[in-house]
């Protein structure tokens, strides 16, 4: 089957021949012709798949037929938004809008935080067609009136159960209250895994949802050849060093599951002679860029990501990805890994493993419905002497991301039910959606004598904190 059997338009067929394709994947098949009948959608298929074009192309045609009514101010109205849980998947995202796109007369624009915010309220102010958004950057901009979302006729969410994962439901029900009703537009969620949650959202977003799936539910690309190395946990790095140098890995992508970890791991292995940097959530936007082009163009051998970049990592053949630590959430191991081996591409994906994270192991095993292929490295076998340890995920020491409850007061248990009210949302240029972590218990200050005691602030207080606009999760 080819594109053109589809029903897609010329100028998108021509776009697509432009990019060197010829036949759609088959997550595209199926999707696009259903998206162009214009029904909900809920669909799923492994990471590396072509999930972006599946809903890019069809969203593209469908704005392109459609007349434009200018709003009340003049200007063409937003009537296309894509909901997106990190940056780059947003910029990956815009970036294919614009490849599609070339050939229409439909304007794009992309949001997120860790930027300027006024650029972007420049060119929302001259009218867009379609916008791709993080849900934080978004309610900035709604919340100082530089965007109606009330005439929008797609809306699409990518990658939804990252984006439940980050915390972010609060922030989508928020959006979800300035769009049209869901009988009155048309809604698309496409996400590499799909959890029972997602299914309860798409009850509550999607009209009469038709389910596509082309894989099996959290599976991992057949063309991905996974491993599992046992090793001691402080002799990781040396086994990673070996691994790169032994076998002259040019370009391999390393996951740990901590902000510092990713520093500390990569200055290590530029103290071993390779060159190598990190990306994550306490990076600026133009770090993360910077990094990210060193690593796609060769000046940087390794580059060591925390989860944040397991979603919109778009790297052309990247030939390996390790685990140097095992990710909390089973299925963000099938994130990290689809990293390698998209489009058909053969990819090698390598976990370092030592006793602490067996359970972690056997979490992943469980989901894939697999044992992983396990070799001892001669030189680096474990030692059996050394017994399991909790696992210290960060300044928290707790075992996973923690999501921020918006309904919550600051230092309400988490177990409180009784609803409190929000704090006020400001707006803030550099706000980062992967940096909207929990604060710390607010506190007062109580004399005593001629001494201050600091005393917790009493349950239910909500101050407003501009560090937890939107959403967050912590990574650290």
């Amino acid at each position: 089957m080819s594109f053109d059997t589809l029903g897609l338009s010329a100028d998108l067929l021509r776009a697509i021949s432009e990019q060197g394709y010829t036949e759609p994947t088959p997550i595209q098949r199926k999707a696009i012709p259903v998206v162009l009948e214009g029904k909900d959608v809920l669909a799923g298929a492994q990471t590396g798949t072509g999930k972006t074009a599946g809903f890019t192309l069809p969203l593209l045609q469908q704005l392109s037929v459609t007349p434009v009514n200018n709003g009340h101010n003049g200007r063409r109205p937003i009537r296309a938004l894509v909901l997106t849980p990190t940056r780059e998947l947003a910029a990956q995202v815009g970036d294919s809008v614009q490849t599609y796109g070339r050939h229409l007369p439909l304007q794009s624009a992309v949001v997120f935080g860790g930027v300027k915010i006024n650029p972007q309220i420049a060119k929302l102010r001259r009218g867009v067609d379609i916008l791709v958004a993080t849900p934080g950057r978004l309610l900035d901009h709604a919340n100082q009136k530089t965007l109606d979302l009330s005439q929008i006729e797609i809306l699409v969410l990518d990658e939804a159960d990252r984006m439940l994962d980050m915390g972010f439901i609060h922030d989508i029900r928020k959006i979800m209250a300035m769009l049209p009703d869901k009988n009155a537009r048309q809604t698309l969620l496409f996400s590499a895994t799909f959890s029972n949650e997602i299914k309860q959202l798409a009850n509550r977003l999607l009209n009469s949802p038709e389910l596509i799936e082309v894989a099996r539910r959290n599976t991992t690309a057949e063309t991905i050849a996974q491993r599992v190395h046992p090793v001691d946990k402080n002799r990781k790095r040396e086994l990673l060093s070996h691994m790169i140098g032994t076998h002259n890995w040019r370009q391999v992508l390393v996951f740990t599951r901590t902000k510092h970890g990713a520093n500390r791991l990569s200055q290590q292995l530029e103290k071993d002679g390779l060159t190598a940097t990190a990306i994550h959530g306490n990076k600026s936007q133009g770090a993360r860029t910077r990094a990210l082009a060193d690593f796609k163009n060769g000046k940087v051998r390794v580059l060591v990501a925390t989860d944040i970049a397991a979603r919109g990592l778009d790297i052309d053949q990247l030939p390996h990805v390790v685990n140097f630590e095992l990710p909390n959430v089973p299925e963000d191991y099938v994130h990290r890994i689809g990293r390698t081996g998209r489009a058909g591409n053969e990819g090698e994906a390598i976990s370092l493993v030592c006793v602490d994270e067996l359970k972690l192991l056997r979490d992943i095993e469980r989901l894939l419905k697999r044992e992983l292929p396990n070799e001892v490295i001669e030189g680096y076998e474990p030692d059996p002497r050394i017994k399991a340890e909790p696992i210290q995920n960060g300044r928290n020491g707790k075992g996973r991301s923690q999501p921020r409850n918006q309904n919550r007061g600051r230092n309400q248990s988490r177990s409180s039910t009784k609803p409190s009210a929000e704090a006020p949302r400001k707006s803030r240029s550099n706000s980062s959606e992967e940096n909207r972590s929990q604060a710390k218990p607010a506190h007062r200050h109580v004399k005593s004598g001629n001494s201050a005691v600091k005393r917790p602030s009493r349950p239910g207080r909500v101050r407003e904190i501009p560090a937890l606009l939107g959403g967050g999760f912590r990574d650290e």
